[in-house]
């Protein structure tokens, strides 16, 4: 009996959190999104520069375009 009861209070509650939209104060999420600029700065500013490997993609280049011709003889089975 307490079925029906149930089942619309449970309807109330979805329907409720469904349509539920608080006030957004969107200065509070551009400042949280953007955070202090100076720090994001600073940290990137001090890591050193990356080394440069092109000349050892050039040196293993040929073994890696070799690797693709080869064919998988196994038999299965």
């Amino acid at each position: 009996m307490g079925r029906g009861r149930q089942k619309a209070k449970a309807t109330k509650q979805a329907r409720d959190i469904k349509y539920y939209s608080p006030n957004t104060d969107y200065s509070a999420l551009q400042r949280e999104l953007t955070g202090p600029s100076s720090r994001a700065t600073s940290r990137f500013a001090d890591d050193p520069p990356e080394p440069d490997y092109s000349a050892y993609e050039d040196k293993y280049a040929e073994d890696l375009e070799d690797d693709d011709d080869e064919v998988d003889t196994r038999r299965i089975g």
